[in-house]
């Protein structure tokens, strides 16, 4: 690709930004096993959570790259739009606005981590107080440990309720993609089927059999959010 934009082609810039997204990508997955390495733990440390500055250098290193990211896009947006050849351009369109939706969902995942990684350190400051008014009290010790398993259990059911939903959401939409698919298929086939001239019964069961398709693919969409609502409460 030709097009210049600050001494740099599309092309490079294109390039750069998927390795600032790898980058993102391995240091966001790095911090997710830390949290569930921690959240498995069967009681929360005030030294390991309060003092994760490690971590915390790594989240502002994964969002100045982000940024650095969505900059990039903003460059490429302006070089896509002067390239003059349509296909070309719808193409490197594409490209650009997939690289920037998925800068935006690293980032709002990074938003979630220190969100959680906030509520833990208030957890553990507000344990600290606690235990240090039980003055070493076996029973409330083991009250706390208790609490700190239900938690992390519930943080795990939460993350894989999260997963189930994102599966159900492709689900339904590659659901609604394949329904514009077979209706852009259907009305080639009836203008076909109106240009030879066949009979209207023949329509009227091509009509019937894709209502009856519709209702299958209705009952299919109730029925993954049925799983899921199920899986919902039984996790709870």
């Amino acid at each position: 690709m030709a097009v210049e934009g600050g001494g740099e082609s599309l092309s490079e810039l294109y390039s750069q930004a998927r390795r600032l997204s790898l980058k993102v990508k391995d240091g966001l997955e790095r911090l997710e096993r830390f949290e569930y390495t921690s959240a498995s733990s069967s009681s929360l440390s005030s030294s390991r959570v309060l003092g994760s500055g490690s971590t915390d250098d790594q989240a502002t290193a994964i969002r100045r790259d982000i940024s650095e990211i969505l900059n990039l896009c903003s460059v490429m947006d302006n070089l896509w739009r002067s390239i003059p050849s349509k296909p070309t351009r719808d193409l490197w369109k594409r490209k650009v606005e997939h690289i920037g939706e998925e800068a935006e969902s690293f980032r709002g995942s990074l938003d979630k981590y220190q969100m959680r990684q906030q509520q833990r350190v208030q957890q553990v400051l507000e344990r600290e107080e606690l235990l240090g008014r039980a003055n070493g009290d076996p029973h409330i010790l083991k009250v706390f440990d208790e609490e700190a398993q239900a938690m992390a259990s519930v943080r795990n059911s939460s993350r894989l309720l999260e997963d189930t939903l994102s599966t159900g959401i492709a689900i339904l939409s590659n659901y609604s993609s394949q329904r514009d698919r077979l209706k852009n298929a259907q009305r080639k086939a009836l203008d076909v089927l109106n240009t030879l001239g066949l009979s209207s019964s023949i329509l009227r069961l091509i009509e019937r059999r894709n209502r009856v398709d519709k209702w299958i693919k209705y009952g299919g969409m109730a029925l993954t959010m049925i799983i899921v609502i199920i899986f919902w409460r039984w996790t709870r």
